[in-house]
């Protein structure tokens, strides 16, 4: 479906095209990057910030706070989705990657429990709800700053808002591979788990500077005359069937997501497999995401979008119990990489048009709001707390296959939501 206010977007040149891939792409990519550091160091993070001696208490309390910050990013969607609305994507660019950076600092420079008590986990959750707030902005800013630059090639543009978060997973994971190698259990618990969240700062810089730098996209901020109409009382009076499509086409990719975080870690308690090796597993993973991700968008915009994203949801659901199956049957590197690969190029097949058909259920002018809304309320519920249901489920079934049943009902909405976008919404 092609909305008529789609047409009112300026033509784009070839050079100010890629230069909103880079802004969107960068910035977008140091978001995902600090959010994916601390679901990688959670362990680290858990002995650093919260008391006691017992170290499965301590990850499932890091955990924890990571799962409670994404609470915050629906209310985070909706302002600063409907500020990117009102006022443009760009300038909602911008707010987010500061905000962002203020939340990374806070996590960089936040002194222990041994040092400052209480206040220890006290200024991490703060520090994860600033984050959470401005990653609920961030994506539908960005992906309507994306999919805005040529309606023709709504695809593959819109590849790159995932394609960015899966370049942010390589580089986090290759911190963690990178780290455990190199220094010890205690240095990684002192101080080492903080490096990643540095590099970050000194990334934020680079990405502001880029997104002060390009041009606007949406046709209401272009306009200053245009009118400018409640967009959230429109969004929840109007929309409620596109909120409900967007998200249930998310479902399957946001588990799975957090599932592929999880599994490094799940692997090293459970299955004995050294903790770089683990991470390594997890870069591969991520490079497929990266790189197979665009020319699968730039697939969908020739062949339909529709029917590649229910055939890589068909192999995700079907095939995550056998895969789980086999790593924890024959546990080693290599059956967790392929495990993992095998995960992530079915994931990177439904990502490559994901963003653009969400976009596509909303009018421009809510688009913003719309996405920003839909994507975290869908990831607070069947994300945020991804880590913790597959640890829980585990617990309660004594299986490790257990999180794959759960994937598989995940996947299962989304192939539900995906024929609702075809034969409501008329995308292809």
């Amino acid at each position: 479906m092609v909305d008529s206010d789609q047409a009112t977007a300026k033509p784009r040149t070839s050079s100010s095209t890629r230069r909103a891939i880079a802004a969107a792409t960068i910035g977008n990519a140091l978001e995902w990057f600090d959010l994916a550091v601390y679901a990688l160091m959670a362990a680290y993070i858990g002995k650093t910030f919260f008391p006691g001696g017992n170290a499965a208490v301590q990850l499932v309390q890091a955990y924890a706070v990571f799962g409670i910050t994404f609470l915050i990013r629906p209310l985070g969607g909706l302002i600063l989705g409907a500020y990117a609305d009102r006022f443009g994507r760009k300038k909602a660019l911008v707010l987010t990657i500061w905000l962002m950076v203020i939340g990374t600092f806070l996590l960089a420079v936040m002194p222990g429990y041994a040092t400052i008590g209480f206040l220890a986990p006290i200024g991490v959750i703060v520090a994860r709800l600033i984050q959470g707030f401005a990653a609920g902005g961030e994506f539908g800013a960005a992906t309507s700053f994306l999919i805005e630059q040529d309606d023709r090639r709504k695809g593959f543009l819109g590849s790159f808002q995932f394609a960015s978060q899966g370049f942010a997973t390589l580089m986090s994971a290759g911190f963690a591979a990178g780290l455990t190698a190199i220094l010890t259990t205690d240095a990684m618990t002192s101080w080492g788990w903080r490096v990643p969240f540095v590099f970050g700062l000194l990334v934020g810089p680079v990405g502001y500077y880029i997104r002060r730098h390009v041009d606007e996209t949406s046709p209401v901020a272009a306009d200053p005359a245009a009118p400018k109409a409640p967009t959230i009382r429109t969004l929840f009076r109007y929309q409620w069937g596109g909120l409900l499509i967007a998200g249930g086409t998310l479902v399957v990719s946001t588990s799975l997501n957090f599932i592929l975080q999880s599994l490094p870690t799940f692997a090293i308690k459970n299955l004995g497999i050294d903790d770089s090796l683990s991470f390594t597993a997890l870069m591969i993973t991520a490079a497929i995401l990266t790189f197979v991700t665009p020319v699968v968008g730039l697939l969908t915009d020739r062949y339909g979008r529709i029917r590649i994203m229910m055939a890589a949801a068909a192999a995700i659901g079907i095939g995550v119990v056998p895969l789980y199956v086999w790593v924890t049957e024959s546990p080693s590197f290599l059956t967790l990489t392929a495990a993992m690969a095998i995960l992530g190029l079915s994931k990177a097949v439904y990502f490559g048009a994901l963003a653009s058909v969400m976009a596509d259920v909303f009018p421009a002018n809510t688009r913003a709001t719309g996405l920003s809304f839909s994507y975290n309320l869908t990831v607070g519920v069947f994300g945020g707390f991804t880590p913790t249901i597959a640890t829980a489920m585990i617990a309660a079934t004594g299986s490790p296959v257990a999180p794959g049943y759960y994937l598989l009902a995940t996947a299962s909405l989304s192939i539900v939501a995906l024929v609702a976008a075809n034969r409501r919404r008329g995308i292809r």
